[in-house]
C-alpha cells in the first residue's frame, strides 16, 4: 500500500482541513439547528452525539473515502473471520468468536475453535454453578466467600473494571480482591482482607511466565501452605493460561485450569475465561448478557455502512484530530462512579495496542499514531484537569461517557447533577466565553471598566474544543459489553488507518527481557553481567541503602 499521507483520500482531507480549522463550533451550530441530528446515531441502547465535533457533513464523507482506500471493510471480514491480521506474530486475533452466540466454525491451525470455546464456556458454567452452590470448598470444608484475583495487564484491568462497574447485577456474597502490582504492601493489604479458609485465588497468566503474577502466587502459596499444609492447591487455586503445563508443573491440578488460547490478546481477553471473576459476580445469565452485547456491537461494526458506523465514526474523528490538528492527547471522562475504572482499562487498550512506530511493510511511519489517553471519574476530573481543557494551549479532543437511568432508587437530584455536570463541560468546551461576555459579566458585578477589562482576558475562554458524549441508557451487562466492544473495535481501526499492528506489544516485552538480568544483579554482589553505567549506579545505590538498613 502507498504511505498513507500520499494517497489522494489523505491528501483532499489535507486540503479541506485547511478550509474548516478556522471555523468555530458556535457558529456552526448557530447556522445548523439541525446539527445534533445530523450527527448522532443509536446502536442498541448506545447513543452518540458526536455533533460538538470540528466536522461538516463534507468532512465525514472524506474520512469515510480514506477508510475505503485503505479497504477497511475488507479488513473487518478479515478480523471476524479468522485470517492472520496479527501478522508479526502469525495469527489471528479472534477476541470476537468469544462472544459470537452462533457459535460460527472457525479454523485455526486445523481445530474448529467454536467448539473449543464452547467447552471453555461450559466448563466455567460448571465451575461459576459450584461455587454459588458450595459444592466447592476450602482445605478445611468451608465454601468460598473470597474471591482474588492474579493478574496485571489485561488479566488485571478487565475483571477489576467490569466487578466495579456492575456491582449492583452481583447474584451472591462472594467478595473480590485483586493484586497485580508486585509491590508487597499490594499483597499484604489483601491478606489482611480474607479469610485463607474461605478464598479462591484465579491465576491468570497467558505464559504462566508473568514475573509480577508468578510472584505474588508463590508468596501465597507459602502462606496458604504454612496454615494448612500441601493439598492447599487443589482446593484454593485455579488457572486461566495459554501454557497449562506450566501452571501443572507449578501444582495446580488440570481440572483446575482454563483455556487461553495464542489468538486472544491480553487486552481482548475479558470475554474469554479470564473474565471468570466477572462470572462468578453476575452469574452465568448475566454473563450471557454482558457477551450478548459485545456481539451486538460486532454486528453493527461489520453491518452499518460507515457514515452510520458508531466504532468507525469515532475512529475517524481521532484520525481528524490526531493527523490533522495535532491533537496528540485524548481525555475519557465516564461521568458514573461504577465506571471509574473504565479509563485505566481504555488506556491499556488503547495505548498498548496503536502506540506504535512501524508501519505493516516494516517501514518507519512518518505521521502521528496512538493519541495519550487520560482522565477520571467526571465530577472529579472538573476539579483537576479540565481546567487544561478549556483554557490550556492543547487541543484535547474528550468522550463523556454519560449513564441515563441508574437502579430506581438512584434516580433522584444527585443524578440529574451528574448528568447536568457532563452536558455543562461539554457545553463549555464547545461555547467558551468570549471577552465582551465575560466583560458585561464582570459590570454586571460592579467591577469598574478598567478592571473588567483587565480580568476579562483571564476569564476569557477559548471554546471550540471538540468532543462526543455516549449515553448509555442503563449500566447493565448488556450495555457494558456493548461499550467494550465499541472502543475495541474503534481502536482496531484507527490501527488500519495507520496501517499497524494493533495486536502485538513488542515495546511490553524488552521491559521483560531486562528484568531477570536485573533482579540477578540486585541479589548477587558480585557478577559480570554488567548493565549501563545509570542502571548500574542505581543498582549500587539501592544495595548501599540495603546495607543501612
Amino acid at each position: 500500500m502507498k504511505n498513507l499521507t500520499e494517497l489522494p483520500e489523505w491528501q483532499a482531507l489535507f486540503a479541506h482541513h485547511q478550509e474548516v480549522a478556522n471555523l468555530h463550533l458556535r457558529a456552526l451550530f448557530a447556522e445548523d439547528r439541525s446539527r445534533f441530528a445530523r450527527f448522532s446515531l443509536e446502536s442498541g441502547e448506545l447513543f452518540l452525539d458526536y455533533s460538538r465535533n470540528r466536522i461538516s457533513s463534507e468532512t465525514i464523507k472524506l474520512l469515510t473515502e480514506l477508510a475505503e482506500a485503505v479497504q477497511l471493510r475488507q479488513k473487518i471480514e478479515a478480523l471476524f473471520n479468522g485470517q492472520p491480521i496479527n501478522h508479526t506474530e502469525k495469527r489471528p486475533a479472534l477476541h470476537t468468536a468469544l462472544r459470537d452466540k452462533r457459535h460460527t466454525p472457525i479454523q485455526v491451525n486445523g481445530e474448529n475453535i467454536a467448539s473449543i470455546i464452547a467447552h471453555m464456556q461450559q466448563q466455567l458454567h460448571d465451575f461459576v454453578d459450584n461455587i454459588h452452590s458450595k459444592t466447592w470448598k476450602g482445605v478445611t470444608g468451608k465454601p468460598i466467600k473470597h474471591i482474588v484475583n492474579l493478574g496485571i495487564g489485561g488479566s488485571h484491568h478487565g475483571p477489576q473494571m467490569a466487578i466495579h462497574a456492575l456491582k449492583d447485577f452481583a447474584v451472591s456474597d462472594l467478595q473480590f480482591h485483586f493484586i497485580s502490582s508486585v509491590d508487597k504492601a499490594h499483597l499484604n493489604d489483601v491478606l489482611e482482607q480474607i479469610d485463607p479458609e474461605t478464598s479462591l485465588f484465579i491465576l491468570s497468566s497467558k505464559s504462566f511466565t508473568t514475573i509480577e503474577t508468578l510472584t505474588n502466587a508463590r508468596t501465597i502459596l507459602a502462606w496458604l501452605r504454612d496454615k494448612f499444609g500441601e493439598n492447599v492447591l487443589k482446593h484454593h487455586f485455579v488457572a486461566v493460561t495459554a501454557a497449562p503445563e506450566k501452571a501443572i508443573a507449578f501444582g495446580i491440578p488440570k481440572e483446575n485450569i482454563f483455556p487461553l488460547w495464542d489468538w486472544v490478546g491480553g487486552r481482548y481477553s475479558i470475554w474469554s475465561a479470564i473474565g471468570l471473576p466477572i462470572a462468578l459476580m453476575l452469574g452465568n445469565k448475566h454473563f450471557e448478557d454482558f457477551l450478548a452485547g459485545a456481539y451486538e456491537m460486532d454486528q453493527h461494526f461489520r453491518q452499518a455502512d460507515f457514515s452510520k458506523n458508531m466504532p468507525v465514526l469515532l475512529a475517524l474523528l481521532t484520525v481528524w484530530y490526531l493527523n490533522f490538528f495535532g491533537a496528540r492527547a485524548q481525555a475519557i471522562v465516564p461521568y458514573a462512579h461504577r465506571l471509574r475504572y473504565l479509563v485505566p482499562y481504555l488506556q491499556q487498550a488503547e495505548m498498548e495496542s496503536n502506540g506504535k512506530c512501524i508501519r505493516s511493510d516494516s517501514s518507519h511511519i512518518l505521521y502521528a499514531t496512538g493519541p495519550v489517553i487520560f482522565g477520571e471519574e467526571g465530577c472529579n476530573g472538573q476539579h483537576t484537569y479540565h481546567q487544561l481543557l478549556h483554557q490550556g494551549q492543547h487541543l484535547i479532543p474528550v468522550d463523556f461517557i454519560l449513564i441515563g437511568k441508574m437502579s430506581p432508587s438512584a434516580n433522584d437530584h444527585h443524578h440529574e447533577t451528574l448528568i447536568a455536570s457532563g452536558l455543562s463541560q461539554a457545553q463549555a468546551l464547545m461555547r467558551g466565553k468570549t471577552f465582551d461576555e465575560a466583560y458585561q459579566e464582570l459590570i454586571a458585578r460592579h467591577c469598574s471598566p478598567d478592571e473588567a477589562k483587565q480580568l476579562a482576558h483571564h476569564q476569557m475562554i477559548p471554546g471550540n474544543k471538540p468532543s462526543n458524549v455516549l449515553v448509555m441508557e442503563q449500566l447493565t451487562p448488556r450495555n457494558l459489553g456493548a461499550l467494550l466492544a465499541l472502543y475495541e473495535h474503534k481502536i482496531f481501526v484507527q490501527g488500519i488507518i495507520w496501517d499497524i499492528n494493533p495486536f502485538d506489544q513488542w515495546g511490553v516485552e524488552l521491559g521483560k527481557q531486562l528484568l531477570p538480568q536485573i533482579i540477578h544483579r540486585l541479589k548477587h554482589m558480585h557478577t559480570e553481567d554488567e548493565t549501563d553505567c545509570a542502571t548500574e549506579g542505581l543498582i549500587h545505590h539501592y544495595k548501599k541503602i540495603q546495607d543501612r538498613l
